[in-house]
């Protein structure tokens, strides 16, 4: 059924993009490389939520409202595949309003203004790891009526923030799914190459191969801090007293 549901809106995932959208999992991490297609697998996910579950609600959340309005952008195209005519909710600047009493709203990205909303049965948060974390804990509870889904989307940003806690701390209810750059057939090795020699190992290995590196400007290593952390050792003071 879900697939000719694809079909429908026009949408052909490749094969990783079909194991992520039938696997199961209320709790889902997409660590992806750049121009994998998370947008538009995201935006074909939340239009089928839309669509096959009445008066459902749906959020996309990004680290700004440019982004979040990308894919709002790509959802309304599959809409108009359907043969609906595009429409908001009349209450927020970035929604869709569907015939069955469903929305999918887009959010700007700044915890003051996106509180408010309740009974969330998808939230989508795409660049994860560039969102705070102080806007990810004020969008959580939205989820609690529904007990609804969370997908994080992003490529790494470093070993920081809820997305890289989340990939290696969060527990067994995530399913994690890694998708590098290597293992799209969309991303030809030679591109891949070239951007290697001009990004430079470091930043390829993030931006392409999704690998949590660490910050160029950092003193010590993640794992060093992790693991003072677990010892229950004291941090250095910094003005020379304990």
């Amino acid at each position: 059924m879900a697939g000719e549901f694809w079909g429908r809106i026009g949408f052909k995932p490749d094969a990783r993009q079909r194991e992520l959208l039938a696997g199961a999992g209320r709790r889902v991490i997409l660590n992806c490389s750049r121009q994998w297609g998370k947008s538009t697998v995201a935006a074909a996910r939340a239009v089928e939520r839309a669509v096959t579950r009445a008066g459902s609600l749906v959020l996309v959340l990004g680290p700004s409202g440019r982004q979040s309005g990308e894919l709002l952008k790509k959802a309304e195209g599959f809409v108009r595949r359907l043969g609906l005519r595009p429409r908001g909710d009349g209450l927020n600047e970035m929604s869709l309003q569907f015939p069955n009493g469903s929305r999918i709203v887009g959010l700007p990205g700044s915890e003051r203004t996106v509180r408010g909303f309740s009974a969330v049965d998808l939230l989508v948060v795409d660049e994860a790891s560039r969102v705070s974390d102080d806007l990810y804990r004020a969008v959580r509870p939205m989820l609690a009526v529904k007990d609804g889904d969370l997908w994080l989307m992003s490529t790494p940003h470093g070993k920081r923030g809820f997305f890289h806690t989340e990939w290696e701390y969060g527990g067994k209810e995530w399913r994690r799914v890694r998708a590098p750059a290597t293992e799209c057939a969309r991303i030809k090795p030679a591109f891949l190459e070239e951007e290697r020699r001009v990004q430079g190992d470091r930043s390829f290995r993030q931006e392409y191969m999704c690998e949590f590196t660490e910050a160029e400007d950092g003193v010590f290593r993640w794992d060093e801090i992790a693991g003072a952390v677990d010892r229950g050792e004291e941090p250095l003071a910094t003005d020379g007293h304990r």
